[in-house]
């Protein structure tokens, strides 16, 4: 069994499918450590402190695992953690071929293997973004994120109205 598996994401909020990947890849190595990341690229709606925050208390219930961030390349992240392990959950085909060109990269640069993860189908259709553009729209996200999540995500945007 592996000691350490990284689970990262930007978690922008978290979802109830990321964590269920994080508790069943918690059945399979010692300690997963969830990663946020702050990616330049996006432009989340939460703080990275913020999202950090919210996935701790997230999965608080999870006692072998951790929640860090970082910056950079996931494979610099994994090698100054001592993981040579990342999990991906994969909803569609569609994540497929972008993921798969990721683990493909990062074996290639650090030889850090990544373990896919197939989606549960009751959270395949499920994504943060989905949950966010529902929320802003006043629909109901019970079910779909956690209750930290939900309260948090609702307190941001009544202060965006």
């Amino acid at each position: 069994m592996p000691d350490i598996a990284v689970y990262p994401g930007t978690f922008d909020p978290i979802t109830n499918g990321h964590l269920d990947i994080i508790d069943r890849a918690s059945k399979h190595v010692a300690t997963v450590i969830v990663a946020v990341s702050q990616n330049p690229s996006k432009a989340p709606l939460f703080s990275l402190e913020e999202r950090v925050s919210i996935v701790e208390e997230s999965v608080s219930p999870i006692k072998n695992v951790e929640v860090d961030s970082f910056e950079g390349l996931l494979v610099d992240y994994c090698m100054r953690r001592s993981a040579r392990l990342v999990v991906k959950g994969l909803r569609a085909v569609s994540d497929f071929e972008y993921e798969m060109q990721m683990a493909q990269m990062n074996l290639r640069l650090a030889d850090v293997d990544t373990l896919f993860m197939v989606a549960n189908p009751s959270f395949s259709f499920l994504s943060s973004s989905i949950v966010k553009e529902v929320a802003r729209f006043g629909g109901s996200i019970e079910g779909l994120v956690p209750a930290e999540a939900a309260r948090r995500l609702k307190e941001k945007l009544d202060g965006e109205a």
